[in-house]
């Protein structure tokens, strides 16, 4: 590829945003300068007002493919991806068939990958209760890092883990030096608050989420803490419902603790207050919070405890959702949210004094920092991967099925008046998303550590 610019008065790099030229060459990242700095003669893409901001890193994402590629697959979540401004997914190991536990397995995912992706993509290893002997042969075939549940994940062919199980796990962790991702509840809480709702009306949130309590998370987490200092081993909370586990958190990181945490689009934009009984479209694990709950998450972002924002992008056919039947207890719990993730997080981050240097920083560095891969993706600088979205911060737009460009078009935001439009998007230079449209063949690759 000869050399080309891409230019913005609105350009975001990791310390400002400016107006600059991105010049790229052979796919990456030649240089950042001034618009006087331009060289001549060479071949200038100018997006006026719109910002370029790096390309989106979504570091947890349920895609599904092999064995269950009704729900997901890799063709339609990544054209899903670059319509929403990313480019790099990395995988959960749980709902394909088989569970990305085994190396074997590994490799079934990358054979069912090839010549399909719009956008790059790698794929974290699983721990469960019997694959300790394969935790180290995964990170040697190049997983970024591994999932583990410390609750039944809804599904069968992944098991969860429980504190003894954990215990002959993280010697083989920590041995790899890679994150082990958590999700973070304990079933004590759980299963004795769904025994006492039995007879509840389950058609009602209220009821599910009385179901989750927040002490579920945070005895969660505090033994995860726990682990962490006695094993030494990098731990990732993902998905963070609660704010009341924000002060263990902060705690943890202040001592020194190799804890880092998420959370999602859904429990900054949504809240209990406002979700319909009967509408199983909002049903999640954890499940989302009050608004002031949100709220103090925000908090979090603000003050760095909160690391990163991911999707838990975690699709199913329309039918699993129960929408008929209006039951909490017994719909799929996942929010599909891949194509809109960015407008949801700048309509909410915009009214609170947030920057599009900040979504940068929670969805792009952050992430691709976690999934190991911080020094090529994540950021507009000199030496790193061409990949950025052409955003216009200022347009609004109602959600519509128009938008999401996954399997299964269904989702909680259809109709919401959004903030923020994706107008394009890079890999490597290449235009993966324009116009709505997806010129060119599949581009995308896996990227191995």
């Amino acid at each position: 590829m000869s050399l080309a610019a891409f230019l913005s008065r609105r350009v975001v790099t990791p310390h400002r945003i400016e107006a600059a030229a991105v010049l790229v060459e052979d796919g990456r990242i030649l240089d950042v300068v001034p618009p006087h700095q331009l060289p001549t003669q060479i071949s200038v893409k100018d997006f006026g007002e719109a910002a370029i901001l790096p390309g989106l890193v979504d570091s947890h994402v349920h895609i599904n493919e092999p064995g269950r590629t009704e729900w997901e697959g890799f063709r339609t979540a990544t054209r899903a991806a670059a319509a929403g401004g990313c480019t790099l997914l990395v995988d959960m190991p749980l709902n394909c068939l088989p569970a990305t536990t085994t190396v074997a397995a590994l490799e079934a995912k990358r054979e069912a990958a090839s010549g399909q992706c719009r956008v790059d993509w790698m794929a974290w290893g699983g721990v469960v209760n019997d694959n300790q002997e394969h935790i180290e042969g995964l990170a040697a075939a190049s997983v970024p890092g591994f999932k583990c549940f410390l609750i039944h994940p809804g599904i069968d062919g992944f098991t969860m883990v429980n504190e003894q199980e954990l215990r002959a796990a993280l010697p083989h962790v920590a041995r790899t030096g890679l994150p082990l991702l958590v999700h973070a509840e304990l079933p004590g809480r759980v299963d004795a608050a769904t025994r006492r709702l039995a007879g509840a009306d389950w058609s009602k949130y209220a009821t599910y989420l009385e179901s989750r309590p927040d002490e579920a998370e945070l005895s969660a987490i505090q033994l995860m803490i726990s682990l962490c200092r006695e094993y030494h081993f990098r731990v990732h909370i993902v998905h963070l419902a609660t704010s009341q586990a924000l002060g263990m958190l902060r705690a943890a990181k202040s001592e020194g603790l190799p804890v880092s945490v998420e959370t999602c689009p859904h429990y900054l934009h949504l809240s209990s207050e406002k979700i319909p009984d009967g509408q199983t479209l909002f049903k999640c694990a954890p499940p989302i919070r009050s608004r002031e709950n949100g709220e103090k998450l925000w908090q979090g972002l603000r003050e760095g405890v909160i690391d990163l924002v991911a999707t838990d992008h975690s699709p199913c056919p329309p039918e699993m959702k129960r929408l008929d039947e209006q039951n909490f207890r017994t719909a799929w719990g996942g929010i599909s949210s891949l194509s809109l993730a960015l407008p949801v997080m700048w309509t909410e981050a915009s009214g609170r004094g947030f920057t599009l240097a900040d979504i940068a920083r929670w969805m792009a560095e952050g992430p691709a920092r976690l999934a190991g891969c911080g020094t090529s993706k994540g950021r507009i600088a000199k030496g790193f991967d061409a990949d950025f979205v052409v955003f216009d911060p200022e347009a609004e737009f109602i959600a519509t099925e128009e938008h999401l460009h996954y399997r299964h078009r269904v989702s909680p935001y259809l109709g919401e008046k959004l903030r923020g439009e994706v107008k394009a998007t890079y890999l490597r230079g290449n235009c993966v998303f324009g116009d709505g449209k997806f010129p060119g063949d599949p581009s995308g690759r896996e990227l191995r550590r």
